[in-house]
This record gives C-alpha cells, sequence and structure tokens, in this order.
C-alpha cells in the first residue's frame, strides 16, 4: 500500500511536469506503469525509463502530432535560433505556420546585418488556451517571445544574451525616462518584475543594450503586414524614437518587457 505521502509527491511531480513541459506528466505515468510491469530492479528506474520517453516524444513523436492541432516548431536556421534550448526540449517552440512565415520574413529582412533572431517561449503544441506559464496569453501559437539585441563596449553587435535563460536581466529606465516599472509595483503588481527569479544566472555583464541593433530588428518586424502586436517598456519605445501604433503596453497585470520583445499575429 502506497503512503498518503508517496501519492500527494506523485501528484505533486504530475503537475510540475504538466506545467512545464505540456507533456511530462502523461510521460510520468506511462513510466510509472512500465517501471511497475519491468521486474528487472535497476537503480533510477523509473527515472531511466521517464527519461527516454520524454526525449523520444519530445524529439520525434509530438513534432509530428502538432500540425494535427495547427502548430509546428519554430524552425530554426542561421538566423533564427532559440536562446536556450531548454526552450525546445520543454516543447515551449510551438506556433502557428503564419508566425513561422513572419519570423523567416524577418530574418531574410535582416540577412545583410549581424542581427540574429534569438527566441525564448513561444507556446505548446498541443490545445488552444492551455496556458504556458508564467505568461498570460501565450496559449494559441500566435506568440512568441524575442530577445533584445546587445553590442559590445566597442559598439559591435553580439548575438550573446545577459543570462542564461533569457530572462530576468532588466534593461531598466535611466534617470530622464518614464519608469513605468515603479508605477506597476507601487500599485501592487508585485509579479511585475518576477522575471528576476528566472534567469539560471547573469553572464556576459558588460554587454551593453543596442538601441540601434534593436531597433531594426522592431522595425523589419513592423514591416510584416501578418504581425498584430509588439509588447515593450514604454521607456525602451521612447529610447528607440518608436511611435507605430502596433507597438503596445502589455499592462501592470503581465511582466515587465524590459528583458524581451513580444510579438504576436493579428
Amino acid at each position: 500500500m502506497k503512503t498518503p505521502l508517496k501519492i500527494i509527491l506523485r501528484i505533486l511531480l504530475f503537475v510540475i511536469l504538466t506545467i512545464i513541459s505540456q507533456i511530462g506528466g502523461v510521460v510520468y505515468v506511462v513510466s510509472l506503469i512500465i517501471s511497475k510491469h519491468w521486474n528487472k530492479k535497476r537503480p533510477l528506474k523509473t527515472f531511466i525509463i521517464f527519461i527516454s520517453l520524454y526525449l523520444c516524444s519530445t524529439l520525434l513523436i509530438v513534432p509530428h502530432i502538432a500540425p494535427l492541432f495547427g502548430r509546428e516548431q519554430v524552425k530554426n536556421t542561421t538566423k533564427i535560433k532559440p536562446t536556450n534550448y531548454a526552450t525546445v526540449l520543454l516543447n515551449r517552440n510551438y506556433v502557428k505556420p503564419e508566425l513561422n512565415t513572419l519570423l523567416s520574413q524577418t530574418a531574410t529582412a535582416l540577412k545583410k546585418t549581424p542581427i540574429e533572431i534569438h527566441y525564448l517561449d513561444a507556446n505548446f503544441p498541443f490545445i488552444n488556451s492551455f496556458p504556458l506559464l508564467p505568461h498570460l496569453s501565450h496559449n494559441d501559437g500566435k506568440k512568441i517571445d524575442i530577445s533584445l539585441i546587445y553590442q559590445t563596449e566597442h559598439g559591435k553587435i553580439t548575438n550573446t544574451q545577459k543570462s542564461v535563460s533569457g530572462y530576468g536581466v532588466f534593461e531598466g529606465p535611466k534617470y530622464n525616462e518614464y519608469n513605468q516599472i515603479d508605477v506597476c509595483l507601487k500599485s501592487g503588481h508585485l509579479q511585475y518584475d518576477f522575471p528576476k527569479y528566472l534567469t539560471l544566472g547573469s553572464i556576459n555583464k558588460d554587454l551593453i543594450f543596442s538601441k540601434k541593433g534593436t531597433k531594426k530588428l522592431i522595425k523589419s518586424l513592423l514591416s510584416n503586414q501578418k504581425l498584430g502586436k509588439i509588447f515593450i517598456e514604454p521607456h525602451l519605445k521612447s529610447r528607440m524614437n518608436l511611435s507605430h501604433n502596433k507597438i503596445r503596453y502589455q499592462g501592470c497585470k503581465a511582466v515587465r518587457h524590459d528583458d524581451h520583445i513580444h510579438i504576436q499575429l493579428k
């Protein structure tokens, strides 16, 4: 007879794996069933079965099923790459085909520049309205986050980032810029700068936000008719002298957008 604690831990693990990867919970249950019926006693038997099934599912099976739900993996090229490969391993890199087209066309527009598109969280492969936490709206295949562009202290564009995850190292407002972050935090929206806990470590601390490079990326995105909206913090929009009506503010109920750019289809 299983102890109540063991059952609770298994339920908790199922929930966590489902939240972070969508398919992880189901794979975990299948792993438990296989482990129970596999009589050989081996160290970490269930863990080994889970990892094997999960990688097989994520890399070989899910990409072929996702199109039935109208989604596909972000297509990697020399100009389009994940900022962190955990995004791929956790099935958070699925989009509608139209969004892949938008990214591809933007990459083509940037082909004569050193700027690359480094993407962060997009959507899960299955089921509209299934939440991709901690995001509020990445649940329909139409959204994806893109890293900011940085440069060296000598002004050379680089495609490296300032955090391991790609999130959480902010390009905050300067003393003479409007501070929306303070407004949100003082109004009680304490989750607003939550991504600072999601960096997985800060790196490349000498890099500088590239106003020119990020502006070029955003203007290339804006030139595409498939684009619906871009979310970025007001102080960065002002700093880059951008005024397009597709550049919006996401609101205090979301999280701050001065560590990445959010784009979505119409």
